[in-house]
């Protein structure tokens, strides 16, 4: 098992008096289920798993009364080696999506208070097929609103990546001293970060090929590993999209590589189908985005906060969650030229995904400012209590644009920059540039 910032999560919440069941989405093969397991064992005497999508015969538990003495009678009795101890017991729902009924036995749950239960959802909230059984299900449960606590967990991201590489706390501190006084970093630690940020590109956060890859050290294996999580992305599409939306939620997500490629990255449906339009591809795009695989960038109207109200709904651009699986859906061969160094190719599209990869797993929305006549910003986001441009550059370069803006403080109420690229710490009066392996550090808002 490597570290992950989900341990401190569920410590938290089993820590705190009176907590409520907790309810874990993300997309799938993110690690959630070994986590929760890896902590539930950990922490209690009796784990109950109760995995819904390869036992569909749980469901049956759920079918009659939800009260919590009901259940754990029929779950002991139907579980070979379950047992439900006041205090001592920790019932995990994996999967929970396939069983609704289950997730409306969390009301009780938490009204009982004896037993905690922990679940994980991957396609929770996903506009899906269901049988005319599952629909009945689905219609007479509800969720339990006030019952439960909902975290989102991602892929492991780039902090998460260099603890799995043997980086240490110390390190990670030197790292943030230095963004803080705003003093270059040592060489020899600069070139070993830069190293560790290409293998993360190729790499990614999907657990199973972080392990290939530090277990074998070979792409090859690497690459077979992602292109098993692409096809599995894929089957679901097939499984739980309702008939009418399946192949149209395919050509969006096959899309996402050429949306990427061109010079204006604005997500536009003719690219995934001459004269595609919003209203035959909104709702498959939003599938996709709802299971967790993919994140919207949007415009805004201007650079300032708050970013979320100044957002443009329309206009948006569209990243992969996972920066490995992105570069996986690319040509053969994209894999060895970025660890060669060269994130030049698809016209800053690696660049800008690697940008949108961290900063979503830290939980930041995404947000970028274009506007007719050429200027645009990367990104935008929120630090220091102001709205700070981001820019992601391969090359050195004037960054015309971000230099407009700040000359323009009537304008775009702009006063500090950060230019993120192959350099180490240096500035240049409003700009600070970084090393692009410093931009998880960006915590402070």
């Amino acid at each position: 098992m490597y570290k992950r910032k989900i341990e401190k999560v569920l410590s938290q919440w089993k820590n705190k008096k009176g907590h409520k069941p907790l309810v874990i989405k993300g997309c799938r093969q993110c690690g959630k289920t070994s986590s929760v397991l890896d902590f539930a064992h950990r922490n209690y005497k009796y784990v109950v798993c109760m995995d819904f999508h390869e036992h569909k015969e749980y469901k049956s538990f759920f079918a009659g009364a939800l009260d919590v003495d009901t259940l754990t009678l029929a779950i002991s009795a139907g579980i070979r080696g379950a047992r439900f101890v006041a205090g001592e017991t920790c019932l995990v729902l994996d999967e929970i999506q396939e069983c609704p009924n289950a997730r409306a036995s969390l009301k009780f749950f938490k009204l009982d208070g004896r037993y905690d239960v922990i679940c994980t959802g991957s396609l929770l909230g996903v506009n899906g097929y269901r049988s005319k059984e599952e629909q009945e299900e689905e219609e007479q449960a509800s969720v339990p609103v006030g019952f439960e606590q909902i975290v989102t967990m991602y892929p492991m991201d780039f902090e998460e990546w260099l603890w799995a590489n043997g980086i240490e706390q110390q390190h990670i501190d030197y790292l943030r001293n230095c963004l803080e006084n705003e003093t270059p970093v040592n060489e020899g630690i600069h070139q070993r970060m830069c190293e560790l940020l290409l293998r993360y590109v190729v790499v990614g956060g999907m657990p199973e090929a972080v392990s290939t890859f530090l277990e074998t050290n070979n792409m090859n294996d690497v690459s077979d590993v992602q292109h098993g999580i692409i096809e599995t992305y894929k089957a679901d599409m097939l499984k739980y999209a309702r008939q009418e939306d399946k192949p149209r939620i395919r050509e969006c997500f096959d899309s996402i590589p050429a949306q990427l490629a061109k010079e204006n990255k604005k997500f536009q449906y003719s690219v995934i189908r001459r004269g595609g339009r919003s209203s035959q591809y909104a709702g498959s795009l939003q599938w996709i985005e709802d299971a967790g695989i993919i994140h919207r960038c949007h415009n805004v109207a201007i650079t300032e906060l708050p970013l979320d109200g100044n957002a443009i709904p329309d206009i948006f651009k569209v990243y992969m969650t996972d920066i490995g699986l992105l570069v996986s859906m690319l040509e053969e061969g994209t894999a060895w030229s970025i660890l060669q160094g060269n994130l030049f190719g698809y016209k800053g599209a690696i660049f800008e995904n690697l940008a949108a990869d961290i900063l979503c797993k830290m939980g930041r929305k995404l947000y970028y400012f274009q506007k007719e006549g050429g200027l645009e910003l990367d990104f935008l986001t929120r630090y220091k209590g102001e709205c700070y441009p981001l820019e992601c550059k391969a090359r050195s370069g004037n960054a015309k644009s971000m230099q407009t803006v700040l000359k323009h403080p009537e304008h775009y109420h702009v006063r500090q920059a950060l230019k993120f690229g192959n350099y180490n710490v240096g500035r240049n009066g409003q700009l600070l540039t970084l090393p692009f392996y410093m931009m998880f550090l960006l915590s402070e808002v």
